[in-house]
């Protein structure tokens, strides 16, 4: 029976790779019947112009062009951020990056290192790094894009650059994942954990809730064995240590076949805690338990970019919500974009949000935002909050929607928790709130550039006040992104780049910000939005569609003429009767 079954096993596989073999020669034939060159030609030319870089060289560059999908990584010893790999789709075709950058934060300084040996272009694929060795960067996986985005390939390779040497270096281990993007990898001690991801040729799509050990010592891909109800398989997701040694895992994106050739996408919202089992030595038997989320949750979204910070904290930003577009014959997606920032308390699993200004509780006299020990810090969108550890709760600029819920918990005088209800109700009836003043600087019908604080005549930062008596400063707060890349170093967030979608255009950024998280009092532009240098190329079918627009508003303007000629006939018509009536 063990051989019968090991050759039926072996045979299942074997039509598996015959299958993808098929698949990867049609996508060839289609890729060379639109002019463009296979993947295998391409990589081919890009190890052949690698081969030709001897030595390994540092120059100072101006910051890196627009690009989404990338990774941006705090160093793990020096003041500096590493941006790797990326994408860039301007509407007409798509550009692959495998290019490496150091942000020495000091200097406010990009030096790109060019040397041999590199990895593939690449985009949605993860990095990690780690102080062993000097300082190592990893990564792992990822996707490469065809000029026009009609196919993609997924790497399952791993690769490290010394960041003491400024060499990259391919590490060859078997029995790791499969091929794929969109997957989530992070550092566990001495080992890498990646979850998950997905495997789309064009042909057939496939998701992914595996989980795979990598370690670092001796260079070995162990599969976990998993216990527990986990997640579904999924891509896109928040992956992030906790303290206690295991994993938390939150969201991503799935999609799904609803009928017959009609795929369905699948936003997830629930949480997951990986743990080791307690009395396994071994490290490779684990745990899966669903996790209660308390606070004010995110919205439904995917793409939004997570930094680990210190103190069991993890700070989210933006991500987007797509729904299928009613107006859209062909059944596309329109997204809601976000440029929120959540902080999510790691120990507790616990969100943390705000709105608008009010003051919920003060304990005693002298409590103020400067001299109270501040335990939880948030931004969000054109919101600050910080919760004091004297009861005082402070939430600067911008007027709450009706729809968004204020959930927190506080302790009552005698030291129990109060239920999120009666939160409610309390900052509900001591609820004060003020439209924040904003000054539009920049207005391109796409986005709209706000600053703040402003200066006012005496030189010092202008600022709103409500009837209580506090005052609170203008906030700016970038544009709404997805994919973008978040770091955070030294006390302070970095966001660098992302996508935002225009109607039908995707537009890339390269934007760039950094909030101080101890002070929390505004977001720092070190390179602004340059709304006028976005570039995008219509293609044949947008033009078609814009020109039947056109065609349908002229139509509609010639049917308005023509109905208010008749109306304007009409009124004549009218009076000479009546004048002939009166004679």
């Amino acid at each position: 029976m063990g051989k019968k079954d090991k050759k039926k096993g072996s045979g299942a596989a074997k039509t598996a790779a015959k299958t993808e073999k098929k698949a990867n020669l049609k996508l060839k034939k289609e890729l060379v019947a639109k002019g463009e060159e296979d993947f295998d030609t391409l990589l081919a030319k890009f190890a052949a112009e690698d081969a030709a870089l001897n030595t390994v060289k540092e120059e100072v560059v101006s910051p890196p062009g627009r690009r989404s999908c990338f990774t941006l990584t705090p160093h793990p010893s020096q003041d500096q951020l590493i941006l790797f790999g990326g994408e860039y789709f301007n509407g007409s075709k798509t550009m692959m990056y495998n290019d490496l950058f150091l942000y020495h934060i000091k200097h406010d300084r990009w030096v790109q290192v060019l040397g041999p040996h590199s990895p593939p272009p690449r985009s949605g694929h993860q990095a990690v790094a780690v102080a062993r060795g000097g300082g190592q960067l990893w990564i792992f996986g990822g996707e490469f894009s065809s000029v026009t985005q009609s196919h993609f390939y997924h790497f399952k390779d791993l690769w490290v650059f010394h960041l003491s040497e400024n060499k990259w270096e391919k590490v060859t281990a078997g029995g790791g994942p499969s091929a794929r993007s969109g997957h989530r990898m992070t550092a566990l001690g001495n080992q890498l954990l990646v979850f998950g991801g997905f495997h789309d040729n064009g042909i057939h799509f496939r998701y992914h809730n595996d989980l795979y050990l990598f370690s670092l010592d001796d260079r070995k891909w162990t599969k976990l064995a998993v216990v527990g109800n986990g997640p579904c398989p999924r891509s896109g997701c928040l992956l992030t240590p906790v303290p206690n040694g295991g994993v938390l895992l939150g969201g991503g994106y799935s999609k799904e076949t609803a009928k017959k050739d009609e795929e369905k996408g699948v936003t997830h919202t629930d949480m997951f805690l990986l743990t080791p089992e307690k009395h396994d030595k071994s490290g490779n038997r684990w745990k899966w338990q669903s996790v209660r989320q308390s606070g004010v949750r995110p919205s439904p979204r995917c793409g939004a970019s997570l930094a680990a910070g210190t103190g069991e904290r993890a700070y989210i930003f933006g991500g987007v919500y797509d729904q299928e577009d009613e107006d859209d014959d062909e059944g596309g997606l329109k997204g809601t974009f976000y440029n929120d920032l959540f902080l999510l308390d790691l120990k507790k699993v616990a969100w943390h949000t705000g709105g608008t200004l009010e003051v919920v509780e003060e304990h005693g006299s002298g409590c103020s935002r400067d001299k109270a020990l501040c335990w939880i810090v948030f931004l969000y969108a054109s919101r600050v909050t910080c919760l004091l550890n004297k009861g005082f709760c402070l939430t600067v600029s911008g007027k709450k929607g009706e729809s968004e819920k204020k959930n927190r918990r506080k302790k009552k005088d005698h030291g129990e928790e109060e239920s999120d209800e009666e939160m409610e109700e309390k900052m509900e009836s001591l609820k004060v709130a003020e439209e924040a003043k904003k000054k539009v600087v920049s207005d391109d019908g796409v986005f709209t550039v706000t600053v703040g604080p402003s200066s006012s005549a005496g030189g010092q930062a202008s600022s709103n006040q409500t009837n209580t008596g506090v005052s609170y400063p203008e906030v700016f707060v970038p544009p709404p992104r997805m994919n973008a890349g978040v770091a955070v170093k030294r006390g302070t967030l970095y966001l660098y780049g992302g996508m935002f979608e225009d109607n039908h255009k995707q537009l890339t950024l390269n934007d760039f910000y950094a909030l101080d998280l101890n002070k929390l009092d505004e977001w720092r532009i070190i390179i602004p939005l340059d709304a006028a240098d976005f570039e995008w190329f219509e293609s044949e079918d947008e033009d078609n569609n814009e020109d039947s627009d056109d065609d349908d508003d002229d139509d509609d303007d010639d049917d308005d003429d023509d109905k208010e000629e008749e109306e304007d006939n009409g009124d004549e018509m009218e009076v000479e009767t009546n004048d002939m009536e009166i004679e």
